[in-house]
């Protein structure tokens, strides 16, 4: 089942009063063994080799650049119906995943689309390439002059925890699934890859609160509500590539 990442822009979130925050100031009380994020441009150069993002404890990378490669392929040869690309090299494991385009030179988000059900790498891609180009209903579909002003990211999801309260994961290290019952008895998910609340500044309670409103939740929301909120925690490896970088590794035949 497909599924958003983020919101559409950088979102105000209040933070809510002090009297409200004594679950917030018991949570960061207690000793977690996570490492922070390491400090992120999306595409970080290493010695000419552009280096993945790791969110978490475990430094056996899957995520690699020819992932975004891959993808950015497929769309050029969608907006210009050439023929999909053949297989690629890299590994075929199955992984939940996402694919995010962003544009310019600020890296305004363009689409956002990807799954929580593990997938073959190959087929993921291919799917969520185009669905995150074209069927994120936040956006019009990608145009073909959008194209050389792209980046691409690919999230491979790994390490799916149940959180013991709603507080119980670390901003930069966890993206964060909620499940609720909304105001009408129905129940609503939503999620947040890891790097959507460092990068709106927010701490725990504002992402939680953000997610209980993209997920369509109105009514107020109390310290009461947020402790029924159950949470999946889980953390990512993520690599991202601009176009330039693209078309510098289709001229040197690689793809």
């Amino acid at each position: 089942m497909a599924t958003g990442c983020c919101g559409v822009k950088r979102q105000k979130v209040s933070a809510p009063p002090e009297k409200d925050r004594a679950d917030y100031r018991n949570s960061n009380s207690s000793n977690h063994d996570y490492r922070s994020c390491p400090s992120s441009h999306s595409s970080n150069e290493c010695n000419g080799h552009i280096r993945p993002r790791m969110n978490g404890i475990d430094k056996s990378l899957v995520v690699c650049a020819e992932m975004s490669y891959f993808c950015f392929d497929i769309l050029h040869r969608h907006l210009n119906n050439i023929e999909p690309p053949q297989s690629p090299k890299f590994t075929d494991a199955a992984f939940p995943l996402f694919v995010t385009w962003k544009i310019g030179k600020d890296r305004r988000l363009r689409g956002c689309i990807g799954t929580f059900t593990a997938m073959n790498l190959h087929e993921g891609l291919r799917e969520y390439a185009i669905s995150s180009a074209f069927k994120d209903s936040r956006f019009s579909p990608v145009a073909k002059d959008e194209l050389c002003k792209l980046h691409c990211s690919v999230s491979l999801l790994r390490h799916f925890e149940d959180a013991g309260h709603y507080l119980d994961w670390e901003v930069g290290v966890h993206g964060i699934r909620i499940e609720f019952v909304n105001e009408k008895g129905q129940k609503k998910t939503a999620t947040y890859l890891p790097e959507v609340a460092p990068e709106q500044g927010w701490d725990r309670i504002q992402t939680i609160d953000s997610l209980l409103r993209k997920g369509g939740y109105k009514a107020p929301i109390t310290p009461d509500f947020r402790r029924t909120i159950r949470v999946t925690r889980y953390q990512s490896e993520k690599i991202t590539v601009g176009y330039g970088e693209y078309q510098s590794h289709r001229q040197n035949g690689r793809i």
